[in-house]
């Protein structure tokens, strides 16, 4: 079995029912949700004009390599109803992969760890709910000890779903 830590987000519609029905499809498509982090609400990182998002991480347990898993999130996102045509544009919802298992994987395709989490208070916020004490397999820190050392200033504060 694989352990893949996954961070969900959504500002479009009802964000909260779009989260709901991500983690449902997550669970048909890719495995197990063992744990899930409270849901937090945040302002778009990098871009302005957009609406605040939902954010939460989880963990699940899976049988699949993390290349199924990345083709099984873009088809859940298409799923939903995601567009990909601009960066950073507002989605009913985004999964991203931030850790499978201890694994560095560097493709064209699929980057594990998740090359920006580090500096995203929004990603690391949730991901300290579920693994505290996991080590980044690159940076060899804990998430306590990344969230703690992170520069992110952005507001984030738990949302009642």
């Amino acid at each position: 079995m694989n352990l893949v830590y996954l961070h969900l987000g959504s500002n479009i519609g009802n964000r909260g029912v779009f989260l709901q029905r991500a983690r449902s499809y997550i669970q048909d498509e890719i495995g197990k949700i063992i744990k899930s982090s409270k849901v937090y609400q945040t302002r778009p990182w990098g871009v302005d004009n957009q609406e605040d998002y939902l954010n939460q991480a989880l963990c699940v347990q899976t049988v699949f390599p993390a290349k199924d898993i990345l083709s099984k999130v873009l088809y859940i996102e298409k799923m939903m109803g995601r567009i990909r045509s601009v960066k950073w544009q507002a989605r009913e919802i985004d999964i991203d992969i931030l850790f499978f298992n201890n694994d560095i994987i560097s493709t064209k395709d699929l980057e594990i760890p998740h090359p920006l989490l580090h500096k995203r208070l929004f990603v690391l916020q949730p991901l300290m709910d579920i693994a505290p004490i996991f080590i980044h397999p690159i940076y060899n820190q804990t998430i306590s000890e990344i969230l703690e050392s992170c520069s992110d200033l952005e507001n984030i504060e738990e949302y009642a779903v």
